[in-house]
């Protein structure tokens, strides 16, 4: 739970933590201008240290964005007693979660499930009112579906990444709203 006067940690989660997860977070950060998110990104098979690479940073300048400071890592137990709300790109990330993480299974969607059905924050809201939005979804006991996935650029060319990344824009900026 957020303390008082502090941001709420949102934490994105794909694979590697070298795509999906670091353009859904750079994103939200980007439309965060009033810096009431504490964004960060991570991923369920990371190889830790890695900056992004030519084509997720290609796909992210084609929306105006840069993040040369992004460096690859494993979600771990402390991210998400950190969060009030964990982001996966797919089903399978959420599967992974509920197995190795099972204390993050009510804090964790996917952007899709999240952009659609997390309520709106309120007008002069708390910070710590996000959890409380996002546990009332019951989120541990819905299972997965195909519907939620976004499919990872990853062994695709630079047209696989700019799709990616302009269908998470799409979501992330939905999501923005519900979050604020």
């Amino acid at each position: 739970m957020t303390a008082m006067g502090e941001r709420p940690v949102v934490c994105m989660v794909c694979t590697g933590n070298a795509a999906r997860s670091p353009m859904a977070a750079a994103m939200l950060r980007s439309l965060d201008t009033r810096d009431r998110l504490d964004v960060r990104s991570a991923g369920t098979l990371a190889l830790e240290g890695h900056p992004i690479g030519t084509r997720t940073r290609s796909a992210l300048a084609r929306h105006g964005l840069v993040d040369h400071a992004h460096r690859s890592r494993q979600f771990r137990v402390a991210d998400a007693s950190a969060a009030e709300l964990v982001v996966v790109m797919e089903p399978l990330h959420l599967h992974w979660i509920r197995r190795n993480i099972p204390e993050a299974a009510p804090i964790t969607g996917s952007l899709r499930r999240l952009a659609r059905d997390l309520a709106p924050a309120h007008r002069g809201s708390e910070p710590g009112d996000l959890g409380r939005r996002v546990r009332a979804l019951g989120l541990e006991a819905l299972d997965p579906a195909p519907w939620e996935e976004i499919v990872d650029p990853g062994a695709g060319g630079q047209d696989d990444f700019d799709r990616c990344s302009d269908e998470l824009r799409s979501l992330v900026a939905e999501l923005h709203l519900r979050l604020v």
